[in-house]
């Protein structure tokens, strides 16, 4: 399928697709044949400031629209998307190295998500309180937020953008979203096209892609926007934090992660090491949830590493518009790079490659590393790559404390046939999100996501994303006049 570049070259902002006033360029290439998909003309800090007054003049509008109207829309957002879907997927393929299997998967809870925060239109309320003085009553509204900043991710581009934007234009905010350079289509210009075709107002969603050297910081500090939504590293996410703490703005952070799987001794083990290996090697890794560490007691050890690499060795790698193909390209060489040398370190300190993968370019063959450590750069950090690290415990005891051993917390996994017990290990392993006999690769629109310690500040996703979207003001009414001691 031909990729129709239409507007993609441009801005979106208010309605309009303009050129990006900055000198420089961003070019964007297919990370499995590096053939350049297009040349966008960057914004500056003008572009960037006439996409926020846009939005600030349109979010009051867009609140007060009457209901029915906005069903529709949101009605028409979901047919239009249904209707864009090969398109999109083909999108995904192309810019960001998904599988067919991985951008199937993505687009279709992309479609979720938006019919899960289409409810929040009738689902945002408010209170009455009693209180303690005579005929007095308190009234708690609870209103949209206003602009709201979105800067997208590059590893699930369009779902994890879509998980920002569509539960917060649904909560009365308007938008303006920075994509990620390396996916400024499928995390940003897609969605200034869809929302236009379902003929939400103009300046309700617009898109800037502009250079983070140009604009970066002023995307979060300018004076309009009250929250920044973002999705991406913690190195990054603690700069935005910094910056919008300075400037008094809330944030939603989802960073990075170091999760686990924890087999216990009792767990069936066929079935750990396939969802072992899905967990850790869809989308090459490239998921803030994939599985970063293995942890096994040694009891099994063995006799997991065998199935696991029997599975792992049935993965095919390569060209992701290939509908067999489970492991296409890392999203740039310097990923390719780093892991490299991660993987070379770790090695250096005792690790044992127990299954070698070819490199060629932006592919890597699956990694499987034996005798680590949680010390090895391949344990400590978060890999974002093929890489299984397969750590052996002692017991359940200390697998629980090399899962604790991270400064992350974000997803994780325990497989055991007790799943009582399954619950219980997994109350003391420090994460936002774990998963009992089942890999750490999970999210549903209606429950919540979101990490512990540096994994980020925040939860996405239900009644959790209308809370973090929505500020509360208290109106108190007086019954008659009150008595004052003057």
């Amino acid at each position: 399928m031909k990729l129709l570049l239409q507007n993609f070259t441009k801005q979106f902002i208010n309605g309009q697709w303009k050129e990006g006033g900055s000198l420089g360029t961003i070019q964007n290439y297919n990370p499995y044949s590096g053939e350049e998909l297009l040349t966008i003309q960057a914004a500056n800090n003008d572009d960037l400031n006439e996409a926020y007054t846009a939005a600030e003049q349109a979010q009051p509008i867009w609140e007060t629209m009457p209901l029915g109207e906005k069903q529709q829309l949101f009605e028409r957002l979901v047919k239009v998307l249904e209707e864009k879907r090969e398109e999109i997927i083909q999108w995904l393929v192309q810019e960001s190295g998904s599988t067919h299997i991985k951008a199937t998967v993505e687009f279709e809870a992309s479609v979720t998500m938006v019919k899960e925060s289409a409810s929040f239109l009738t689902r945002i309320t408010g209170q009455i309180l009693p209180s303690y003085v005579p005929n007095k009553e308190h009234r708690v509204y609870r209103t949209a937020k206003g602009v709201i900043g979105v800067i997208g991710p590059w590893n699930f581009p369009f779902l994890l953008t879509m998980r920002s934007i569509a539960p917060a234009i649904a909560t009365g905010n308007s938008v303006v979203i920075k994509p990620a350079s390396d996916t400024p289509v499928t995390s940003g210009l897609l969605f200034g096209e869809i929302f236009e075709q379902a003929g939400f107002p103009a300046g309700l969603v617009n898109v800037i892609v502009g250079r983070g050297s140009e604009i970066g910081d002023a995307f979060v500090t300018h004076p309009i926007p009250c929250m920044i939504s973002f999705t991406g590293s913690t190195e990054v996410g603690r700069r935005i934090g910094e910056l919008a703490g300075k400037n008094l703005k809330e944030v939603a952070l989802e960073l990075g992660g170091n999760n686990v799987m924890v087999v216990l001794k009792d767990a069936n083990i066929e079935r750990a090491a396939k969802a072992a290996a899905f967990g850790k090697f869809l989308h090459q890794g490239q998921i803030c949830m994939a599985l970063n560490r293995i942890i096994v007691d040694q009891a099994i050890h063995d006799e997991f590493v065998e199935k696991f690499t029997k599975i792992v060795g049935t993965l095919q790698t390569g060209d992701p518009a290939n509908p067999s193909t489970f492991v296409g390209p890392l999203i740039n060489k310097q990923q390719v790079e780093g892991i490299q040398q991660d993987i070379q370190d770790s090695v250096a300190r005792g690790a044992t490659i127990h299954l070698e993968g070819i490199v060629d370019s932006c592919l890597m063959q699956p990694v499987i590393l034996t005798n680590v450590t949680n010390d090895m750069p391949i344990a400590k950090n978060e890999i974002f790559g093929p890489v299984a690290p397969i750590i052996k415990a002692k017991d359940e005891e200390e697998a629980i404390k090399i899962a604790n051993d991270s400064p992350y917390g974000l997803s994780g996994s325990v497989f055991t046939e007790d799943l009582h017990h399954g619950v219980e290990v997994a109350k003391k392993i420090k994460t936002g999100m774990i998963h009992i006999n089942d890999q750490s690769v999970n999210s549903e629109p209606h429950v919540p996501f979101g990490g512990e310690k540096a994994s980020g500040i925040g939860r996405f996703n239900g009644e959790w994303a209308i809370d973090k979207f929505t500020t509360v003001k208290w109106i108190s009414v007086q019954n008659g006049y009150r008595e004052y001691p003057v």
